[in-house]
């Protein structure tokens, strides 16, 4: 059923928990729409910097945001959950969902903080479960919090479809808003805060808590597998001598397919697709249902993320000693995350294989040297990351890399080759700077 009422509303007195990426988000900008909201958090350090107006992750258009309603006194933060929560008419859970072992989400913080709320809710309250998490959640939720509570409460299935890189425009101008619950109650309470983000008519869409849950998987699994297709498409392109780039526009203009999503690359990575579709695949093996396609895309996914190490033994034969000048660390562009960046696994291999790696990114090689430490090395510029490099590996699409000084980059490096992991370049462009250029799913151009 979809539905949307826009109405004169009251602000709202919100609590959120959990300030990681999507909490301190879903924070921010509900406060930004005028309503009265406190993150709560067990982490003092973190919390310590919020309170002081220091923003803990990289996110373009958040810090404004984040410093306006802090001046305004609709955003603060702490450490006390009863606190936290008091005279809130909504609270989200926000935390996080990692993967255990054998691939299912851990949903010890989301069940160990819903067992705390049941003695602290003093009045009807609507609990939302904001974090990614497995279809059945809504209600061992609701079980946890019963078991103490003493008043009526609702718990709602809220999944977020923020991007990273354009989450403040995600959340505050969303495709949709999906909601999942049984309740009147809770509808007409989430279709009022929602409102104010959907005066354009794209839709509030209310479900079932359980086909809530799913939306969310289901989603970025096709998505990851629509990236993965196209990355199969473009390694077949190099065996049959076709170009990749020809194919994903003739692809890409079929409106049935659309344009997004069919850029190939070196895999997906990030903190939601390698997750979601693992704990995917996991529930429906636990559901004795056999998702070829999911099994498929994994298999692909954690291939590709390898396919330029195999070029370049190709190309050079031994790498020991041979200088690789990386560009870019981050899973995608305008992001400090590393979970799961392609970059990651390509640099540990060619370190196992004897090579040096001179890194530059413009937002995530904080992050990287808490991973690799002084095995790599790290620098400022693209530039000075390629001064004496027989190679540049492209990892990530941030724009700088897109116009890069060719003339300045053959002054610099030992040798005049580039392999693009993005594919940032136009062929008739390389053969003309004379560089050996070696990308996915395209031609091979040579010196």
């Amino acid at each position: 059923m979809v539905f949307l009422t826009l109405f004169n509303r009251q602000k709202m007195k919100i609590a959120v928990i959990g300030t990681g990426y999507v909490g301190l988000v879903t924070g921010t900008c509900f406060a930004e729409t005028g309503n009265t909201v406190i993150c709560v958090d067990i982490d003092e350090a973190k919390i310590a910097n919020l309170s002081a107006g220091k923003i803990t992750i990289y996110e373009p258009g958040l810090d404004l945001l984040f410093e306006r309603n802090i001046e305004q006194g609709r955003l603060s933060f702490t450490t006390n959950l009863k606190e936290g929560i008091k005279d809130a008419q909504i609270i989200f859970l926000a935390l996080p969902t990692p993967p255990v072992e054998d691939g299912s989400a851990d949903l010890k913080y989301v069940l160990g903080v819903a067992e705390e709320l049941g003695g602290l809710l003093d009045k009807y309250t609507v609990i939302v479960d904001k974090s990614t998490v497995p279809v059945g959640t809504a209600e061992k939720v609701t079980a946890r919090i019963k078991a103490t509570a003493k008043v009526e409460f609702d718990v709602v299935s809220n999944p977020e479809f923020l991007r990273e890189g354009v989450a403040v425009e995600d959340f505050m101008k969303p495709d949709r808003v999906v909601i999942g619950t049984s309740s009147e109650r809770a509808s007409r309470i989430m279709n009022s805060l929602y409102a104010p983000f959907v005066r354009q008519g794209n839709p509030i869409i209310f479900m079932d808590e359980r086909s809530a849950e799913l939306t969310k998987y289901a989603a970025n699994a096709f998505l990851a597998t629509k990236i993965t297709f196209m990355n199969e498409i473009a390694n077949l392109c190099e065996k049959l001598g076709a170009d990749v780039d020809s194919v994903r526009r003739g692809v890409g203009t079929d409106s049935r397919i659309g344009k997004r999503f069919l850029f190939p690359g070196i895999g997906y990575g990030g903190s939601c697709f390698p997750k979601d579709v693992l704990a995917l695949a996991k529930a429906s093996e636990e559901s004795q249902y056999d998702f070829k396609i999911l099994k498929s895309v994994m298999e692909v996914n954690a291939i590709q993320k390898a396919r330029l190490i195999s070029q370049m033994k190709k190309h050079f034969g031994n790498l020991k000693g041979k200088v690789i000048s990386f560009w870019g660390l981050s899973f995608k562009p305008h992001t400090d995350d590393i979970r799961e960046a392609p970059a990651l696994q390509n640099i540990e291999a060619l370190l196992a294989a004897g090579a040096v790696i001179r890194a530059h990114d413009p937002e995530a090689m904080d992050n990287v040297k808490k991973v690799f430490g002084q095995r790599i090395s790290y620098h400022v510029t693209p530039y000075e990351a390629a001064t004496g490099a027989d190679a540049i590996f492209i990892a990530t699409e941030w724009p700088e890399f897109r116009a890069p000084d060719f003339a300045k980059l053959s002054t610099l490096m030992k040798s005049k080759i580039i392999f693009d992991g993005r594919n940032l370049y136009e062929l008739r462009d390389m053969k003309e700077q004379g560089f050996t250029y070696i990308s996915i799913g395209r031609q091979t151009i040579h010196a």
